[in-house]
């Protein structure tokens, strides 16, 4: 702007030089008669006002009662019928509109700037000496550092337990053991028609003590077994029946004894392995079935398999991490840890908010100092300022333009991402997503050998250049309550800038991502873009790709060849 005020000031001087002096007075002798006469009529106008006696009918309205006494009795009716026609009034909307549009600064930047003033002011010629006269290019003074924030982003890592899958065995044998026992024998009536109350019921010689060996149907009044049963064509019969207890009230026809063999099976060696909430039992192999026939005590008893082998999948739980590099990156942050599989939980992932390594240093600004122009003996500077509102300025118009571009006109929204995702073993050594704060590693033929896909190579160059954020991680595969595989979930956008959009507008929205497996990457409606502050974000990831794209022509070469341009004229002049 002062670059234009000397060149139009120059124009005039050329103007006043070429007329002459006898047009230049003319004009003003005219301009001072008009002053004059301006003068001579207001103060006649003044001096009647204050010698005239004061008289209600000289002022406008002021007869009869005014509209406004209504407001005498009660004043606060007044600010009840503005505040009513506030929202419908032209120029209270216009007065809101102007608020809404102006520009916010966040009082951190303020600090800032005025910390940076103060530098300069405590030093100014440090920043301001070695003016030259006559037009030569002075001399340029970097000012102090601004406090940009870089580029940053969410790493994960490890914590809990890795589970370990291991057999174990143990022996499991049969015991014989022969018994001598009495054995009584009975007889005994069944059928319908049997006093329930007689001794020879067969109902009282029931299983499991007594077991039936011989049945005998009854015909006509034929006597069995010496004993006269009374003439019945019905359904009964005699059962002889052998138990290995004395029935209460019954005679045995005979007792004898018996040998009577009884197996068990010892699995006292196993009873600590089938405790163990970590074992579940597998399979049980005979490993003795040879011979099957054995003499117990002078008996022969036979047994398909007379010991077995049992077998236990147990698991072992060790420690393991794998945070330490994070833990001591400088500027790593420690933002929340979420547990990823078990209950109780035996698997976590800690997320770290850290900066992006092996970032290029901030552009210096400079404050140079003016240059020197001499027209007729009359010396103007043209001050030199550093002026950092650009950037701003770039964002703004981008980012009106990228909403432009992504803008959805089916579904009404804005900044729409892409839900992309990849996996890595937890405490493993590959690793297909890192995230923009590791370098990618060259060929990625040999990676997708190792098991990363396509996609998530393409994931990582996209995470590598800015244009995804961080969703969150869950557990895609899991043993014994240990997660072995998990898989991040990113949002991709098309530009950096609207990736940076969404991040700091949800967190003004108070609007989170969801859930990792359900996060779909919606863009914002027109509603929340209208309620977002951009004056409150934080565009100095972006920064200096605007300012690159956008380079200004050489202003202190321009100034030169303006300088050795009006030099040339005046030289022409007098010659």
């Amino acid at each position: 702007m002062k670059r234009q005020f000397l060149s139009v000031a120059c124009l005039s001087a050329l103007l006043v030089t070429l007329t002459g002096p006898l047009h230049a007075q003319t004009t003003t002798d005219a301009a001072k008669a008009d002053g004059k006469a301006f003068g001579r009529d207001k103060a006649a106008s003044a001096q009647s006002a204050a010698t005239t006696n004061p008289d209600a009918n000289r002022i406008p309205n002021f007869g009869g009662t005014p509209s406004q006494s209504g407001y005498f009795d009660d004043p606060d009716r007044m600010s009840r019928e503005a505040a009513s026609q506030a929202t419908t009034n032209t120029g209270y909307k216009a007065m809101r509109d102007s608020m809404d549009r102006r520009a916010r600064f966040a009082p951190q930047d303020l600090d800032a700037t005025i910390a940076r003033s103060n530098v300069i002011s405590d030093d100014p010629l440090a920043f301001t000496s070695g003016m030259a006269i006559g037009g030569s290019q002075g001399r340029c003074v970097p000012l102090p550092p601004a406090s940009g924030t870089a580029a940053r982003y969410m790493a994960t890592c490890n914590v809990g337990y890795t589970a370990t899958q291991e057999t174990r065995t143990c022996p499991v044998t049969l015991t014989a053991r022969v018994e001598q026992r009495q054995v009584y024998g009975y007889y005994c009536v069944g059928g319908s028609g049997v006093d329930p109350a007689s001794v020879y019921n067969c109902n009282r010689y029931s299983a499991p003590q007594c077991t039936v060996t011989q049945s005998y149907p009854i015909n006509l009044c034929d006597p069995y077994f010496g004993i006269y049963w009374g003439c019945n064509s019905g359904d009964l019969r005699v059962d002889l029946v052998s138990c290995t207890a004395p029935v209460e009230g019954a005679t045995p026809y005979t007792v004898t004894g018996e040998n009577v063999v009884t197996t068990t099976r010892d699995e006292s060696q196993c009873a600590g392995l089938a405790a163990d909430t970590s074992c579940q039992q597998d399979t049980e192999t005979c490993t003795d079935s040879d011979p099957v026939t054995r003499i117990i005590d002078g008996i022969a008893v036979t047994q398909p398999c007379w010991a077995w082998s049992r077998s236990y999948s147990c698991a072992q739980f060790t420690e393991a991490q794998d945070c330490q590099t994070l833990e001591a990156t400088p500027g790593c942050k420690l933002v929340r840890e979420d547990c990823l599989a078990g209950e109780p939980c035996r698997t976590w992932e800690r997320v770290y908010d850290c900066p992006v390594p092996d970032q290029p240093a901030n552009t210096n600004q400079f404050i140079c100092d003016g240059d020197v122009y001499c027209i007729d003996g009359s010396c103007e500077t043209i001050q030199r300022e550093a002026n950092d509102e650009f950037k701003d300025a770039a964002v703004a118009l981008n980012a009106m333009n990228q909403a432009r571009r992504e803008f959805d006109p089916d579904n009404l929204t804005l900044f729409k991402g892409t839900r992309e995702s990849c996996s890595s073993k937890v405490f493993g050594i590959l690793n297909c997503c890192k995230g923009k704060g590791f370098p990618l590693i060259p060929g990625i033929q040999l990676l997708v050998a190792l098991g990363c896909s396509r996609e998530e190579m393409l994931l990582h160059q996209k995470d590598a250049q800015g244009l995804c954020a961080y969703v969150g991680t869950y557990c895609s595969s899991s043993f014994l309550g240990v997660c072995l595989t998990k898989r991040k979930v990113y949002c991709c956008f098309e530009s950096k800038l609207s990736r940076i959009l969404q991040e700091q507008g949800r967190q003004q929205l108070n609007k989170p991502w969801g859930k990792p497996k359900a996060e779909q990457c919606q863009g914002f409606t027109i509603d929340e873009f209208a309620r977002l502050d951009l004056s409150k974000m934080d565009f100095s990831e972006v920064y200096a790709e605007f300012t690159d794209a956008a380079r200004l022509p050489d202003e202190l070469q321009a100034t030169q060849d303006i300088q050795q341009k009006i030099e040339d004229y005046y030289a022409r002049a007098r010659q």
